[in-house]
């Protein structure tokens, strides 16, 4: 079978997701600061010239691939919603997907450098701190949506809410990712089957 010509398009796309395929695996491997944009190009198999052409540096990589990793996660929220679930079906379907958060991201480590870097440099801050104002504003109309269809009032306002739930998942993963031994995968997910229970759910159980 012939295989089919890529137009330019495509070979750019198909270009700039094996960059940011290899920067993933060099960012996770090396950390951000000690990986260089030719190591990234040469992992990729292309040359420097070919990230340039593709990236202006490699902060703007990495907050790709940062928001590559969003979409990926707001995508699977969304699957929730999907083929008129009753209220039962979608409260547990959030329990499912945020209890098993912690061991199925697996890009945890890269949002972690990401906030340190935007601690220690000004200008990747100011585009970082956009970018999270975006994500925690997906996520509070993601939560009022939620509300909404099933029929659950909110005992707190839905920022308030975002903000709380992305802190606990954090911090459940950084405990659970340096520390398993005593904080399980068993106790993460109770922390936040209870978390959404109680706060969101706004019952005992």
């Amino acid at each position: 079978m012939k295989r089919q010509r890529l137009t330019r398009e495509q070979s750019k796309d198909q270009t700039r997701q094996r960059l940011l395929d290899a920067a993933q695996a060099i960012f996770m491997k090396k950390g951000f600061v000690a990986a260089s944009v030719e190591d990234i190009a040469a992992a990729a198999g292309y040359t420097r010239g070919a990230f340039y052409s593709n990236f202006r540096s490699k902060s703007e990589l990495f907050l790709e691939l940062l928001r590559r990793d969003h979409e990926t996660m707001q995508a699977g929220l969304q699957a929730i919603f999907e083929n008129s679930a009753s209220r039962e079906e979608m409260e547990a379907r959030v329990l499912r997907y945020y209890s098993n958060l912690h061991r199925e991201n697996k890009c945890f480590l890269l949002w972690v450098e990401a906030k340190l870097l935007a601690v220690r440099d000004g200008r990747f801050r100011l585009r970082f701190n956009a970018f999270m104002h975006e994500k925690l504003e997906q996520l509070g109309a993601y939560i009022r949506e939620f509300s909404a269809r099933v029929g659950t009032p909110l005992l707190l306002p839905a920022e308030g809410l975002a903000v709380g739930l992305m802190g606990l998942c954090d911090g459940v993963q950084f405990f659970y990712t340096v520390d398993p031994q005593n904080v399980s995968a068993e106790m993460a997910e109770t922390v936040l089957a209870q978390f959404f229970a109680r706060v969101v759910f706004g019952r005992d159980a």
